[in-house]
């Protein structure tokens, strides 16, 4: 992988990141792994040791679904129909289902989902993201203005205009700083 996933936003937004510019950084199931391994303290149930060619194809689905609502809500049109039929199905074929147990205290409620690793990560994936499309911060969704970055964010603070201080900000501030005293 040349470049590392950025990571941090809402599940979503991370997925729809694995592809920026002329890249696909999930395009093996190894590549896959490491990206779940990124997200697994903030989300266990991603928890996938050996990811196979089956759960990248069910997750890069989702992805391009997630990526195109996202396009269509970022210019304020309806999402295609097309990505919410995908996603809808994605939770339809691996429903959560909140088991309810004792523990010897308190009543405990554990999640678990029926289907393959395939169908468990693409719902868990379509939840995050009908999460992030029902949330009202959604309409504050922004895509880098770094004019080689295509990477979307959810600014905390309404001035943020990079994915990443580090990765765009400083690159942007750099070729600034360069342009203003070349003329000297």
């Amino acid at each position: 992988m040349n470049e590392a996933p950025l990571v941090g936003e809402p599940l979503a937004l991370d997925l729809v990141n694995t592809r920026p510019t002329d890249a696909d950084l999930l395009d093996t199931p190894e590549h896959l792994a490491n990206w779940l391994a990124l997200q697994a303290a903030r989300f266990p149930e991603l928890a996938i040791a050996h990811p196979t060619a089956a759960d990248l194809a069910a997750v890069t689905a989702v992805r391009d679904h997630i990526g195109s609502a996202l396009d269509a809500l970022l210019h304020n049109r309806r999402p295609p129909a097309e990505a919410l039929r995908g996603l809808n199905a994605a939770q339809a074929d691996a429903p959560a289902i909140r088991r309810l147990a004792w523990d010897g205290n308190a009543v405990t409620a554990t999640v678990h989902r029926d289907g393959t690793s395939a169908e468990k990560l693409a719902a868990v994936l379509a939840e995050a993201a009908t999460d992030l499309f029902t949330d009202p911060s959604i309409g504050t969704l922004k895509r880098c203005e770094a004019d080689d970055c295509v990477l979307l964010f959810l600014p905390a603070h309404p001035r943020r205009r990079w994915c990443s201080p580090e990765r765009c900000g400083n690159r942007v501030r750099v070729a600034r700083y360069y342009q203003r005293h070349k003329a000297d």
